[in-house]
């Protein structure tokens, strides 16, 4: 629950996180909530202000580690999802692009989607072990304080971008598919990048 709380920006970069206020969010108990945090703390997602515990957030060097991480393991899935998706997963990953364009000028609503058909591709990779990792890195996607389908003009580019994925999939050609991806996600970071060095501008 406090992961969902920060992935959906309810708690942010530099956010302290108390543990009774937490506890009372939840409904828990204190001690779940501590453990809870401690959990994190090592997966780095939070870290130390002092005593406090604050969200974790990443610098220009982990963001760009970390696109080059999700862009090989998501690549990877696409790849192995041309081989092993059944067409009625391949449907799903369509129908999901032809949803997400009647909502395309709602940012906030194609973000949450955006996420859905990305786990939805991982899952069609058929690979128990990449879906754990990828689960891992989008863990740490969390702690991005923006979504680059925020930037105008970018909700249409990148359901473009996962048609050209979900095309490569249905044909069956695996080294398309990770190429897509790789443009997909390079785009989505040259986005990111400029919208960042945007809001810092003076």
């Amino acid at each position: 629950m406090i992961l969902e709380a920060i992935d959906v920006g309810i708690y942010k970069p530099g956010s302290r996180l108390v543990e009774s206020e937490l506890a009372e969010r939840f409904g828990v108990s204190r001690t779940p909530i501590r453990e809870a945090l401690q959990r994190l703390e090592t997966q780095s997602l939070l870290t130390r202000d002092g005593r406090s515990l604050i969200v974790a957030s990443l610098d220009h060097n982990q963001m760009a580690e970390l696109y080059v991480v999700r862009t090989e393991l998501e690549g990877l899935a696409a790849r192995l999802a041309a081989q092993h998706a059944s067409v009625e997963e391949i449907n799903v990953l369509q129908q999901m692009i032809d949803a997400d364009r009647e909502r395309v000028s709602d940012a906030a609503a194609l973000a949450r989607s955006n996420k859905r058909f990305h786990k939805q591709l991982h899952l069609a990779s058929h690979n128990r072990f990449l879906v754990q990792q990828l689960d891992l890195v989008y863990r740490s996607m969390a702690l991005l304080a923006t979504t680059s389908l925020a930037v105008e003009g970018r909700g249409p580019v990148a359901l473009d971008e996962h048609q050209a994925i979900v095309l490569a999939i249905s044909n069956r050609d695996g080294p398309a598919a990770y190429e897509a991806v790789k443009r997909h996600l390079s785009e989505a970071f040259v986005t990111r990048l400029k919208h960042d060095a945007g809001a810092q501008a003076w």
